[in-house]
């Protein structure tokens, strides 16, 4: 082991440590390396489970949603606002997946510039695939035109390249704040002030961001924002999505999606619909109070350790894979494909090699479990307060072993 790359005395160090013990170990994993793609679940939630089964549902009943469900999607948006992304109170909620909320919002704001003439909607090439896809039936179904962003995909959206897009028929612009890819960080609050000079607004994905990467999205100016909440949320597989709309946009923004739970009066039965004020008219139908249960537990995690400590965390975590990568991947041919500045990375570091598929499906079968993306990437995630820089070690030197037996097979 090269002395410098030690993680004991960086695993000593570290003043979140303690966390990792508080999740669910894999019993045949052994690092760990895609919480970017599904976050671990915390040891608190098996009690949570349980005791909502026994108590919230099975006890409780029907009398549960005006005890507490019904409120459930906003109290637990206000906690996730203020922990993660800097918004007050009454913008942030819970419900639908990223792919819905998207349509909502990205229509939302479309349509409240069809009447002076803007019908763009601006995007880069290498967003994540449900954004374009969205976008794309989106264009088709209100006749709206795409304009193409041609971006780096070792890197993202930079603030140059927005400005070169926008003009007076922007309508709406839509980032994602971390490349799922690459790892780049875009400059949110620059772009959003570009694409606000230019008289459009900006929807923000912030997938890759949520949970890792602090932000002051009310500060900033924001004007809609959208993530998911099973990554570095730890909301478990399928866990409802949510939803920023900032308070000034409320009255005169409608989402597309009409249903009972974003009514005046959910329990009205009205013969036609009328919007609920504020945060809750973007709810559309019953919330998935069960995909909520775990979200809570990592939201206590990361309201205890800090949105800055995990930030910190973080940063070393991918500046110790950077250096691993150095120093036992790259002879081998490896090649890093995320920004070098932590400046501008998010929490996953992206390296690319033509072997890359078959080598992680090896590295899955041995217990360690980065993941593969399209055509060569192989993602080192690192979810802050449920990895220890002792399991980035043993993954890195795990894909070192599974390329050199490759390469050493190859040439047999």
């Amino acid at each position: 082991m090269t002395p410098t790359h030690d993680p004991a005395p960086l695993d000593a160090a570290d003043p979140l440590a303690l966390f990792v013990r508080r999740f669910l170990p894999a019993d045949d994993v052994v690092a760990y390396l895609d919480g970017n793609s599904l976050g671990r679940p915390l040891r608190a939630t098996l009690g949570r489970l349980d005791a909502f089964v026994r108590r919230d549902w099975g006890s409780r009943l029907i009398r549960a949603w005006d005890e507490q469900w019904m409120e459930l999607p906003l109290a637990i948006g206000d906690r996730l606002g203020a922990a993660t992304l800097g918004a007050a109170a009454g913008q942030t909620t819970i419900g639908d997946s990223t792919t819905v909320l998207l349509y909502k919002t990205i229509r939302a704001a479309l349509d409240a510039d069809v009447g002076d003439g803007r019908d763009e909607i601006v995007l880069d090439d290498d967003q994540f695939p449900t954004d374009r896809f969205v976008i794309e039936g989106i264009a088709r179904e209100r006749g709206a035109t795409i304009r193409w962003i041609r971006v780096d995909p070792a890197l993202g959206v930079t603030p140059d390249l927005v400005r070169e897009a926008v003009g007076p028929r922007t309508a709406v612009v839509v980032v994602n704040h971390v490349s799922y890819r690459s790892g780049y960080l875009a400059d949110m609050p620059e772009i959003t002030r570009i694409v606000h000079d230019a008289g459009g607004l900006v929807v923000w994905d912030l997938c890759h961001s949520t949970g890792v990467v602090p932000m002051l999205l009310d500060e900033w100016d924001v004007d809609l924002a959208v993530g998911c909440t099973y990554k570095y949320l730890n909301g478990g597989p399928g866990s409802p999505a949510f939803v920023y709309v900032a308070s000034r946009h409320q009255a005169s923004l409608r989402q597309p999606i009409q249903g009972w739970m974003g009514a005046s009066d959910v329990f009205a039965m009205a013969p036609a619909y009328e919007a609920s004020p504020g945060i809750r008219g973007f709810l559309s139908g019953t919330p998935p109070i069960l995909g909520m249960l775990a979200l809570q537990d990592m939201l206590d995690a990361i309201e205890e350790a800090g949105i800055d400590r995990i930030r910190a965390k973080s940063v070393a975590l991918t500046e110790y894979a950077l250096a691993l990568v150095d120093d036992l991947l790259a002879p081998l041919g490896v090649a890093v494909a995320t920004p070098r500045d932590s400046s501008v990375r998010g929490s996953h570091v992206t390296v690319t090699h033509p072997a890359f598929r078959e080598v992680v499906e090896v590295l899955w079968q041995r217990g360690v479990i980065p993941d593969f993306r399209n055509p060569d990437g192989l993602r080192i995630g690192l979810s802050p307060l449920s990895t220890s820089f002792a399991e980035v070690r043993v993954g890195v030197e795990a894909i070192r072993e599974a390329l050199a037996a490759r390469d050493a097979g190859d040439s047999a």
